[in-house]
């Protein structure tokens, strides 16, 4: 194609014969560009077409010239090449050791070095003490404890050796392999015997020695394995936990504020961490819990006593203020256990726990509580004692804010 006839195109049509023949930036070409460019790809396409053409020639001379060359005898020093010439067989080793001599950066090799150790630290459950260094674990161990209904929280030490001999029974499918704990139900069947069914498996990693795990339709029996998990479904297990069981959830309020939110116990947990004492700035405190709780708090006066605590005048003889107590005992024992506090029974819950309010005069007051077993064959006996001693301060006037 001549550049006259390239000329009679439209740009249009230039352009899109130039993406056809993979012309570099057309899109961005006038139609003056487009036409000297399409003319230099011809030349191009030409040139490397003339050039194909005599390389299967000088290929064919080549095959002719190495039949011609097989007849003649070569020396000893030399090899005879298809062009008839002599080359050393040392020079050709060297050409191709040179060719296979491959170029590392440092900083590359660095970086791998990094991202190795950090996954190999993400996998590693092991405490990471110095040999020797005081504290480390002597064995393994797993331990679950109850939150409340609806969670559990795992803690575990693992020791390296057994890290190492998990990693030498999974072999090649370490790399692979993940850690994780293992969620276990526990299900009796009304006697000693019990069975363990896998829930779940909840994936972990190294750098922490604790876990909080959620589960679901209190009250239940579970256990813990943790352990590396491989690709293809193995499981190597490091320690196994106690079986805990999680209470139902009206046996929740029976017992202490222990697992109660911190919104059903605020003002202890405030007063606990500090937010009364009249030293140092509590705001960011108060901020953290009104943030927590999603309601303002006041001044730590108003949140203590109430807003009429700030507030200026009023008359005194209207304030009042008295102060009771109450003692509560509660405790677990078997079901079918029968228990007596002061020689009264107590009721127990299903799973049972039991709980017994008790007024506390100023006075010291015993408290047995007995438990026997449900065949009657056993019989246990805590005692209690209490004693109250109530003192009235002076009170205390406070002079308004201006």
């Amino acid at each position: 194609m001549s550049v006259a006839q390239l000329k009679t195109r439209t740009a249009k049509d230039l352009a899109a014969l130039a993406k056809r023949k993979g012309v570099c930036g057309w899109h961005s070409m006038r139609k003056e560009e487009l036409v000297q460019a399409l003319i230099r790809h011809l030349k191009s396409q030409s040139s490397k077409k003339g050039t194909n053409e005599k390389e299967a020639v000088s290929a064919a001379l080549k095959r002719s010239g190495v039949a011609r060359a097989s007849k003649r005898s070569s020396n000893g020093n030399g090899t005879v090449h298809p062009n008839g010439k002599k080359g050393s067989k040392a020079g050709a080793g060297n050409g191709r050791a040179s060719g296979a001599h491959k170029f590392h950066s440092p900083r590359a090799e660095r970086r791998l070095h990094q991202i190795k150790a950090k996954l190999a630290q993400s996998k590693d459950l092991s405490l990471d003490f110095s040999p020797g260094e005081t504290g480390a674990p002597a064995k393994d161990r797993l331990v679950v404890m109850v939150r409340d209904p609806y969670w559990l929280h795992a803690f575990w030490e693992l020791t390296r050796h057994s890290v190492e001999r998990a990693r030498a029974s999974l072999g090649p499918h370490w790399h692979g392999a993940r850690p994780v704990l293992r969620l276990l139900e526990v299900v009796r069947d009304g006697t000693t015997s019990s069975a363990r069914r896998t829930l779940r498996d909840i994936e972990v990693h190294g750098g922490v020695n604790n876990w909080y795990i959620d589960v679901d339709d209190p009250p239940h029996s579970f256990q813990v394995e943790i352990g590396y998990l491989a690709l293809d479904g193995r499981f190597v297990s490091l320690a196994r936990s106690n079986t805990v069981s999680t209470p139902p959830v009206s046996a929740v309020k029976s017992f202490d504020g222990n697992w109660a939110g911190v919104a059903e116990d605020f003002d202890r947990i405030y007063a606990l961490s500090g937010g009364y004492t009249e030293d140092g700035d509590h705001s960011e405190l108060r901020d953290l819990f009104e943030q927590q709780l999603r309601r303002p708090m006041g001044s730590p006066m108003a949140t203590r006593f109430g807003l009429g605590a700030s507030r200026a005048g009023g008359n005194r003889d209207d304030f009042c203020f008295e102060l009771d107590t109450e003692l509560v005992v509660y405790g677990v024992t078997n079901p079918d256990a029968h228990v007596t506090l002061r020689g009264e029974p107590v009721h127990l819950q299903p799973d049972g726990s039991f709980s017994v309010r008790f007024s506390l005069p100023e006075r010291r007051q015993v408290f047995p509580v007995v438990a026997s077993s449900g065949d009657g064959v056993e019989e246990r006996t805590i005692v209690l004692a209490v004693e109250r001693n109530t003192k009235v301060m002076e009170p205390v006037l406070r002079e308004p804010d201006a």
